[in-house]
């Protein structure tokens, strides 16, 4: 059995363009991200499912240098870029991580995978509903799935956001999520905005000099140290749909 980390990175960002590609303590995000995606035990490769678009051929390019895997498809139909890149690849687990998430910790993807390879749900989780902080969103579900969702999908929400079609469907797809044991969904760590950004990098040039592989308990632990940091981005609201995963029926 292969599991695969497929990881979905473009330039065209609309709130923070090029985000993927901008600098953290000196390398870029998408190096930083495949860096912690290298220390996950449980997975057997990584995958970043670019574009077409001549704007990602920076993508495709910093992939060639780390010796990644890029899979290009549609900008806007992220679920056939999935779905394509887990056939073309031989994957039989899908891992799915998104590139503005550079502080996840490998330890938290092995977690959520280890629930799945222990039949927990068709579809694992750790944001069903959102309890660790925001930039830790890991998904785990079977190529076959993947690909009955690539196959039945119709709303643009279920195509550009890939996995929607799964939770939006518990009578079908059996549920699964991993909570954390504290409730740490005020922090917001994904990067997506100018904001965001900011927060971002200041821990990267904290943490990278000492502790290249610092975890999630390492970053709480700066933060409860400068505890005026979460200011930078308190303000930002989480954009609706996929980042929340709320599970309901379909539409």
């Amino acid at each position: 059995m292969t599991t695969l980390i497929i990881v979905q990175a473009r330039m065209t960002s609309t709130r923070l363009p090029g985000k993927v590609l901008l600098p953290l303590a000196g390398e870029p995000m998408l190096t930083r991200l495949v860096e912690r995606l290298c220390r996950v035990q449980r997975a057997d490769g990584i995958v970043v499912a670019s574009t077409t678009n001549v704007t990602d051929d920076p993508i495709a390019g910093l992939c060639a240098q780390l010796g990644v895997s890029c899979h290009r498809g549609l900008e806007h139909d992220v679920l056939s870029r999935y779905a394509d890149a887990a056939r073309l690849h031989g994957a039989d687990t899908v891992v799915r991580v998104t590139s503005d998430c550079p502080l996840i910790d490998p330890a938290l993807i092995d977690r959520v995978i280890n629930a799945y390879e222990e039949g927990c749900g068709d579809y694992v989780s750790n944001m069903l509903p959102p309890t660790w902080p925001y930039g830790m969103a890991v998904e785990v579900f079977s190529e076959a799935v993947l690909a009955q969702a690539h196959e039945e999908a119709t709303q643009a929400a279920e195509r550009e956001h890939v996995t929607p079609f799964l939770y939006w469907r518990p009578e079908r797809y059996r549920l699964c999520n991993v909570a954390s044991p504290v409730d740490l969904s005020q922090h917001r760590w994904t990067v997506d905005t100018p904001e965001d950004y900011a927060l971002v990098s200041r821990l990267f040039d904290h943490l990278m000099p000492t502790k290249p592989y610092f975890n999630q308990a390492d970053v709480l632990t700066l933060l409860d140290q400068h505890p005026d940091w979460i200011a930078l981005n308190q303000h930002i609201m989480q954009k609706p749909a996929n980042e929340t995963q709320t599970v309901k029926k379909k539409p």
